[in-house]
């Protein structure tokens, strides 16, 4: 992949797929800036070479209608606050008005355009529509790693007819620290899984069954293996779909030597509401009327002891139901306990990163991932086709 280091950028038009996906509180603010943060660099890169940028991104999922409520002008406001300058938003991201302005820009602008999903071209990668969009610069930049699992026109289309295609520096270093965690990782290798569904993590969890050392299991999704061992799990949350498929897991794990990890205590309460009655229990001790929330104490030493002694550790998905305490103090202390280490440590997916910034621990890991989607499908070992579209031009 061509790089912005290798690039001559002044006066030219500069076309940078960015991930402006930010959540927003309910006066239309953007909550949290990681993501635009992340690109801050490249963006400043390219302003500060002379170069005409022009910013695009999607929000939310409004397949393919003008919903306000989804408009781009909270990232725009939030950008402009965080540069230091003005930064445009245009009222859509093709037309012969987006093509004015773009013309019009001078050199060190910025433009933001409108929602790219206002449009269901760029969900269907339709060719006319990408063509359009690389008709705006004479060099386009991916620098929208979060979104590059998707084979969309401003994604993978756009290479097809962008005069030149390169990696931003966010999405470069992404690619980098997976390199340095997966291809050729300081061993013992640790990989902790949470989150709710064994389902949307199976590919995952296949194929790092082959790659990693030690895997520790969290969150709801681990109440599925406590199924295939035979475990009463009350109320909680399991896929009995998958049961079967996770009792397989485990004997491929252990056919191969990876140790698995499963809490041995849980925190159990009958409802989340019910957060004062929770209780710490056995995994062999809950009862038929209650559910599972955290993973308990004796847990967390289990999973420190084992992660004390790591080169390499990668961790998505929260232990449990970190947004309500009580049920925050697995993940929050798995959370703080990973940034003493030594170790490199990787979190990525969304739920992750949050529960790290509320532990406090953001700044003590190695790094945190911007893509969810997209981080989890490289762990699976699937080519992204954002990436792919790069190394091909």
């Amino acid at each position: 992949m061509k790089s912005l280091d290798n690039l001559a950028l002044k006066g030219k038009r500069v076309f940078m797929r960015v991930d402006f996906n930010v959540p927003l509180d309910k006066e239309q603010h953007v909550k949290d800036d990681l993501r635009i943060r992340a690109v801050l660099p490249s963006i400043r890169k390219v302003v500060d070479s002379g170069a005409r940028l022009i910013l695009a991104s999607h929000l939310g999922r409004p397949k393919g209608k003008v919903l306000p409520e989804y408009s781009l002008a909270p990232a725009a406001q939030r950008l402009s606050q965080l540069l230091g300058k003005p930064v445009v938003l245009a009222p859509d991201c093709v037309g012969p008005e987006v093509e004015k302005m773009v013309a019009q820009l001078k050199e060190a602008e910025v433009l933001l355009l409108e929602n790219l999903r206002f449009h269901p071209e760029e969900e269907k990668n339709d060719p006319e529509f990408s063509r359009l969009l690389a008709g705006l610069a004479d060099i386009y930049v991916n620098e929208a790693f979060a979104a590059s699992h998707r084979a969309h026109a401003s994604v993978e289309g756009i290479c097809r007819f962008a005069p030149v295609c390169a990696a931003g520096y966010q999405l470069e270093k992404e690619i980098s620290y997976f390199q340095k965690a997966m291809e050729n990782p300081r061993r013992p290798l640790a990989i902790i899984v949470g989150g709710a569904k064994v389902s949307t993590k199976l590919g995952l969890l296949e194929n790092l069954i082959a790659k990693t050392d030690y895997l520790l299991i969290g969150g709801a999704m681990a109440n599925t293996f406590f199924k295939a061992r035979g475990l009463e799990t009350g109320k909680s949350l399991i896929e009995e779909d998958f049961v079967e498929k996770a009792s397989a897991l485990l004997k491929a794990a252990n056919k191969r030597g990876v140790k698995i990890f499963l809490p041995v205590d849980v925190v159990v309460a009958t409802e989340e509401a019910d957060g004062g009655q929770a209780r710490e229990v056995p995994v062999e001790g809950v009862a038929k009327d209650m559910k599972i929330f955290d993973i308990g104490q004796k847990s967390v030493e289990l999973f420190e002891a084992a992660l004390k002694s790591c080169g390499t550790i990668i961790w998505n998905g929260p232990m449990g139901v970190f947004e309500s305490p009580p049920f925050n103090k697995g993940t929050f202390a798995i959370a703080q306990f990973m940034g003493t280490l030594g170790a490199l440590t990787i979190v990525g997916g969304g739920d992750s990163a949050a529960a790290l910034r509320q532990a406090r621990a953001e700044d003590k890991v190695s790094y945190i991932s911007t893509g969810g989607g997209a981080f989890l499908e490289m762990l699976e070992g699937k080519k992204l086709p954002g990436v792919a579209a790069l190394e091909r031009c």
